[in-house]
């Protein structure tokens, strides 16, 4: 299987530039900022979210050079996320991501919820100075998105009547929103046709559904060293993805275990023998698989190009995770 990395090699000078730029955004005016700022830039996560901007970019500006402004608009999305995952973090009382300690464990919770703050206000704020006022709607909705998917999570806990429906728009505004809007704003930045513009935003949505899923059914699959958190720690937190919405029509007794929140002694592990025991996983893997397939239909309309064909191939790459 490809490591993530390799498959920006187009951006990888891009992505160095990003790297070094996020901790000077940052700026060390506040010594516990800055820390917890270094401590998450310099986590090594795979930014996924920036080099998809950057590839957007290039794939857009094929006669030149990429702006300052697709490049600030690449750091902004990686701010917006980090700050949307040191609050997740809180929330969620991880204790690691990345096999590396959360800001919150590190820090405290109160430093966590600041610094988090702290992001999404310095992402605003260079946002504002990209001076375009569609791309700043845009990312501003992306924020809202956000506090919006974890609010519903939060509200839809343990609830087993949720539908796949609801499951994909709570999907969206965790996932997808950031990674469609900021795809979109690429476009826009690099003056590319409305119609373009849309394609640009519908592969940003079907990708980040798709990798949304990924991870939810990764959740079930994988292992507790790679995942970085207990196996079947989704459900057991009463957060409910395709995987157990789909098995869940299959067993009905699933259902009563999820109703009294896994209360009982070996109700955890029963529900986890009924997911593998159902369709649920399956019918998992080709929802996301019809999402890639759709992100990348709607890249047709860039001309060929090797940024073209990165961005084709992360949708590909999502997929392998699950094998």
């Amino acid at each position: 299987m490809t490591p993530a990395t390799s498959l920006f090699t187009p951006v990888e000078a891009d992505l160095r530039l990003l790297a070094d730029n996020l901790k000077e955004l940052v700026g060390n005016r506040h010594p516990i900022l800055f820390a917890a700022a270094e401590h998450l830039f310099g986590a090594g996560g795979k930014r996924i979210r920036p080099a998809i901007v950057l590839l957007i970019s290039r794939a857009t500006m094929l006669e030149q050079d990429i702006t300052p402004r697709h490049r600030r608009l690449a750091e902004i999305t990686e701010m917006i996320h980090t700050a949307s995952l040191v609050h997740d973090d809180v929330v969620d009382e991880s204790d690691v991501r990345r096999g590396v300690p959360t800001v919150h464990s590190l820090f405290g919770n109160r430093i966590a919820i600041l610094a988090g703050d702290f992001l999404f206000a310095q992402s605003s704020w260079y946002l504002a100075n990209l001076d375009n006022l569609e791309v700043v709607k845009l990312l501003s909705e992306v924020i809202m998105d956000l506090a919006t998917g974890e609010i519903q999570q939060g509200l839809n806990r343990f609830d087993a009547s949720i539908s796949i429906e609801t499951y994909l728009q709570k999907s969206y505004y965790k996932t997808a929103s950031l990674i469609a809007n900021s795809s979109k704003a690429a476009g826009l930045l690099s003056e590319v046709s409305r119609e373009t513009v849309e394609h640009l935003y519908s592969y940003g949505r079907h990708f980040g559904i798709a990798f949304q899923i990924v991870d939810d059914i990764l959740d079930f699959t994988s292992t507790t060293d790679t995942l970085g958190k207990p196996v079947g720690s989704d459900l057991k937190s009463g957060n409910l993805t395709a995987p157990v919405l789909f098995a869940l029509a299959q067993k009905p007794s699933l259902e009563v275990l999820i109703e009294r929140e896994f209360a009982q002694e070996g109700d955890l592990e029963q529900a986890l023998a009924l997911i593998q025991d159902s369709q649920g996983i399956q019918q998992a893997r080709e929802l996301a698989a019809h999402h890639a397939k759709l992100a990348i239909e709607h890249l047709a309309v860039l001309p060929p190009s090797e940024s073209h064909q990165a961005l084709i191939n992360i949708a590909e790459y999502t997929l392998s995770r699950l094998y």
